[in-house]
């Protein structure tokens, strides 16, 4: 049943939410009920060869609907969100003009951010701040500096972990700088650039039951062949000091392999760092109040009138 939509902004439906969660069959499942393609918002899906332990849809999968934006690069070439969101503007603007209904999937915050909002460039920071804070970071610790920050600026507190140095130390070098709260420019930047109508799905699940479907997904993906998969990536002269290859999964597999870690722990570790990714997820997620929520178990009936309804509107 394809849906038509006709000049206008594109619209785009935004399946969003922890890994795990089921986002991506859901995704699937619409995009054939409406006659749409997909869009991946998975940082890690962009790399070649890396397809167990990033979860990638299987070759049946892309057979039924075509994904866009997976297999980008190969793992040793640079790839950020603002390459994303160029790549996908290109891929938007293609399926508006077919009339196609576009959906996007996946669970890296950051790019989604970037495709619907663009990039926030922030003011101009005096270089002796950052590294005025960088030194206080060592000599203190970093979370003297976001006790700083939650008083400072509690907005943007809220979205950064108290261990994230790196966005701690960009939010108050802002502050120092300027004067002026970070999440003051970041809201100015907001409504800047909206090229798109959205309506954002987020897939909301029972903590217990989402920690289940990681434990599941990790043995799934060991019985699969990761081990095998990163191998196969160090074979083809893909070293361990690459970004990608100190990703969730691919990291403990190179400990295992370096024998840096016994097998069962390399596996305890992949599940555990797992479902703290997926808590930092929920915290992304959870601050953008233009999200839905939705248990894709009971609500799915809700979930396909919403967006059928969100495709039709004039």
């Amino acid at each position: 049943m394809a849906e038509r939509i006709e000049g206008g902004q594109p619209r785009l439906v935004i399946l969003l939410g922890p890994t795990g969660a089921g986002k991506s069959g859901l995704a699937i499942e619409l995009a054939e009920a409406f006659g749409g393609e997909i869009l991946n918002a998975d940082s890690m899906q962009v790399y070649r060869y890396m397809d167990i332990g990033t979860a990638k849809p299987t070759p049946e999968e892309r057979q039924r609907i075509k994904h866009h934006l997976v297999d980008l690069v190969t793992p040793d070439q640079p790839f950020h969100a603002g390459l994303y969101r160029t790549l996908g503007k290109k891929t938007i603007d293609s399926l508006h003009r077919k009339e196609t209904p576009i959906f996007v999937t996946g669970g890296t915050g950051l790019y989604i951010k970037a495709l619907t909002q663009g990039l926030f460039a922030g003011p101009k920071i005096n270089p002796a701040v950052r590294e005025k804070l960088k030194h206080e970071a060592g000599e203190k610790g970093g979370y003297l500096l976001y006790r700083r920050l939650r008083e400072g600026d509690p907005e943007a507190a809220a979205r950064i972990h108290s261990n994230d140095l790196f966005r701690i130390i960009r939010a108050l070098e802002v502050f120092e700088s300027t004067g002026m709260p970070i999440s003051f420019f970041r809201n100015q930047h907001r409504f800047g650039d909206r090229p798109y109508l959205t309506l954002k799905i987020g897939i909301e699940i029972d903590r217990e039951r989402l920690y289940r479907r990681i434990e599941e997904r990790v043995d799934r993906m060991i019985e699969r062949g990761l081990l095998q998969e990163v191998k196969g990536l160090l074979e083809m002269g893909y070293g361990p000091a690459l970004k990608p290859m100190q990703s969730l999964g691919y990291k403990q597999m190179l400990q295992f392999l370096s024998n840096q870690l016994e097998w069962d722990e390399a596996v305890r570790q992949m599940k555990r760092d797992t479902r703290h990714y997926a808590k930092r997820q929920w915290t992304w997620f959870k601050a953008d109040r233009e999200v839905i929520w939705r248990d894709a178990s009971t609500d799915r009936a809700k979930i396909f009138e919403e967006v059928k309804s969100f495709l039709r509107e004039p």
